[in-house]
């Protein structure tokens, strides 16, 4: 069963007056949301498909039973005792901006949305840490950190309508990770509340050696595991300075050659991105290097004297080995000023349906992945929009970014292609050796491929969550685990 027609949702409707009242009486009736059209707007989060079917009037799964606000921990942890004792399912809801619908209801769950947990809680420079409550918005959290000198180095597209929570439980990256790393390098403690309302604290220590790391266990999790209430961050100074490079290649064998040899050197650019033919002609139209070398590439080197330009130096002597050519800073500039803009909803909005799919594989798979994506999704559709970047490098590979795009057509002849290209993209992935995310993380819309990604480690993870979550209760059906038994499905095609 896929979800229902919004009209129906609302015509079928009910309130659950007494379950409503017995949160009020923990968060505040001015914190508990019953009517049909506040509840509606928690149904989905940023799921292009979901998105995709909200604009023909249906939805992608269901409408939550009630929105709960807490605004402290220990609200958090009531919320969730008497949710067990009633036998009640969760979801924690940051601010909605998950891509793979790992916010989305599928059988009336109640939303835990910790917005008002939106407090800085410390900062300790001589330990290098700040710890923030996990409701606050991205952007408020590093535009408080810079204003103290500081910067958290996680830096993702979606900073802006993103919570710091929601970057831990995604497990996901930041435009600079390729100097600071994914979140789950930037995380050393934290506090969230089980399945049960037990509280369960990771002390943030330098390091341990006691046992797997509980940290790994919650962040990624998804909520499934728990609702992450508090983070312990690393914190870096701001950079002196910081300079931008454009470069021309010309081919992305040369390109991703002399990626894989910077990393491989010891080099750190806080960011580094290389985009694919289709996505440079984008943004190079007007610049006369790229018609001789037609493979765009921006990195930017940042931190202190004389590190900066000794990186910077030895980065590019290894680019001009494999031919590049350093270029006007117009494509930087114009990425600096737009890198937390969104446009899929442009797209989205025009009727277009555009989506992105992240995945990584390593140096020496690229080539072939990228090349059997390329050509596999232009047999399915012949004038798919289909463009990739690299925008996460690391010594062993890269994240491959990539926009599919179908112009406007009918709903039923767009989603089955829509399936088909996620099926096929996800299943190269795999075919190459790679990872079907980076870090957009799991959410629903993953769940066909996590056995074959994790073989027995998708057991483990089950196991897991039935100690801790025996009722299933806990954002159920999420990370390729078991659905409630009355949950809708999330199918596209």
């Amino acid at each position: 069963m896929t979800g229902l027609a919004i009209a129906a949702a609302r015509d079928a409707d009910k309130i659950d007056t007494a379950l409503a009242a017995d949160l009020a009486a923990i968060v505040g009736a001015e914190h508990t949301l019953s009517e049909f059209e506040a509840r509606r707007a928690y149904s989905h989060d940023r799921l292009p498909f979901a998105n995709f079917r909200e604009r023909h009037g249906k939805l992608a799964g269901v409408v939550p039973r009630l929105v709960v606000r807490p605004g402290t921990a220990d609200e958090v942890e009531r919320v969730v005792r008497l949710a067990r004792a009633k036998g009640v399912q969760l979801i924690p809801f940051g601010n909605g901006s998950g891509v793979l619908g790992g916010a989305i209801p599928l059988d009336h769950e109640v939303m835990v949305d910790l917005r008002r947990l939106d407090q800085i809680l410390s900062i300790k420079p001589q330990d290098a840490m700040v710890t923030v409550q996990a409701g606050m918005n991205g952007a408020e959290f590093e535009k408080a950190l810079n204003a103290e000198g500081f910067t958290t180095g996680h830096l993702p597209q979606s900073i802006e309508i993103s919570t710091v929570g929601g970057w831990a439980a995604c497990r996901g990256g930041g435009q600079a990770s390729s100097r600071y790393g994914k979140i789950e390098d930037i995380v050393i403690g934290l506090k969230a509340v089980l399945p049960d309302g037990t509280p369960i604290e990771v002390r943030p220590v330098a390091r341990r050696a006691v046992g797997p790391s509980i940290r790994d266990i919650i962040v990624g999790s998804e909520g499934s595991y728990g609702i992450i209430t508090e983070l312990t961050l690393r914190l870096w100074k701001l950079p002196e300075v910081e300079r931008g490079v454009v470069l021309a290649f010309p081919s992305l064998i040369a390109a991703w050659e002399a990626a894989r040899r910077i990393m491989q050197a010891e080099l750190r650019p806080t960011v580094a991105r290389i985009y694919d033919a289709a996505e440079s002609a984008e943004r190079t139209a007007d610049i006369e290097a790229f018609k001789r070398k037609p493979i765009l590439a921006m990195m930017v080197f940042s931190g202190s004297e004389p590190m900066v330009t000794a990186e910077q130096e030895m980065a590019l002597a290894l680019a001009a080995e494999l031919g590049a050519e350093v270029t006007s800073d117009g494509p930087y500039r114009h990425w600096k000023q737009n890198r937390y803009v969104a446009y899929s909803q442009k797209w989205q909005a025009a009727g277009y349906y555009n989506d992105t799919i992240e995945v990584t594989g390593n140096w020496s798979a690229i080539p072939g992945m990228y090349a059997a994506m390329a050509a596999a999704a232009r047999e399915i559709f012949p004038d798919i929009h289909f463009g990739a970047h690299w925008s996460h490098i690391y010594p062993e590979g890269a994240c491959q970014y990539m926009t599919i795009r179908l112009p406007p057509m009918e709903e039923q002849q767009a989603l089955p292609l829509h399936a088909r290209l996620w099926e096929t993209i996800q299943t190269l992935t795999l075919d190459h050796g790679g990872s079907i995310a980076h870090h957009h993380g799991v959410g629903v819309f993953r769940n066909p491929w996590l056995a074959r990604e994790l073989g027995a480690g998708l057991g483990l993870l089950q196991t897991i969550k039935d100690a801790i979550d025996p009722g299933n209760l806990m954002n159920p059906g999420k990370l390729g685990l078991r659905p409630a038994a009355g949950a809708v499905e999330v199918r596209n095609g």
